[in-house]
């Protein structure tokens, strides 16, 4: 543990909680990808299969189990609870072509090929693009509202973060994971135009993105 993966816990963690507190206080899901988080479920489902089976530390162990709670709440909260308010017209990122490709390649590239291992580097490449559906569903609808700009950064600051914690630990510990610093390095930069936006437009003070500032020219439609 150093002092850039805790931080970079602690900004996932506010992440979560800003979004739940979100849709709890709101009653709604508005402006919220449904596909991202159901893909976000199945990343930490993947990655913890682990959590009965290999005890590393109370702290290890409370957040895989935090992790896997939202995020299978925050689902329940927007397929269910707040369906109505749940945007599908804007929300049509094709995840399979997301799932399949990052499936096959966990399948090819990983540290060893077992059941557990394939599942935890699945897990590794899919987290790497679960947020291009929310990206593309503010891209289609030209706005966020502030609460869910909020989430984005801490989300995104807390990937950067462990760029930091994966420099720190190669230098003083000799640890490098290739697999593990490729897949933070492509999400890290999935976020960097909406980091462009959200420091530019005063750090979700606005209630919402302009249409033409908020497009993400990386993302087309699928």
């Amino acid at each position: 543990m150093n002092i850039f993966r805790l931080i970079g816990d602690m900004s996932h963690l506010l992440a979560i909680v800003l979004l739940l507190l979100k849709m709890w206080k709101t009653r709604s899901c508005a402006g919220i990808s449904g596909k991202s988080q159901i893909l976000f479920a199945l990343v930490f489902a993947s990655r913890y299969l682990d959590l009965f089976t290999a005890y590393i530390s109370l702290y290890n162990s409370i957040m895989k189990v935090f992790f896997i709670s939202t995020s299978l709440l925050t689902v329940y909260l927007m397929y269910f609870k707040f369906r109505a308010t749940y945007d599908s017209n804007h929300d049509t990122f094709r995840v399979e072509f997301l799932v399949v490709p990052v499936g096959g390649l966990a399948f090819l590239v990983n540290h060893e090929f077992s059941a557990l291992e394939i599942l935890w580097t699945f897990s590794i490449y899919l987290e790497s693009v679960a947020i291009l559906p929310q990206l593309f569903m503010m891209s289609k609808t030209g706005e966020a509202e502030t609460i869910t700009s909020h989430y984005l950064f801490a989300l995104g600051s807390y990937r950067a973060l462990y760029i930091l914690n994966w420099v720190y630990r190669y230098y003083f510990e000799g640890f490098f994971d290739l697999i593990a610093v490729v897949a933070g390095c492509v999400q890290t930069i999935l976020y960097c135009d909406f980091f462009y936006l959200y420091i530019t437009k005063g750090f979700g003070k606005e209630s919402g993105f302009e249409r033409k500032e908020a497009q993400l020219t990386s993302i087309e439609v699928v």
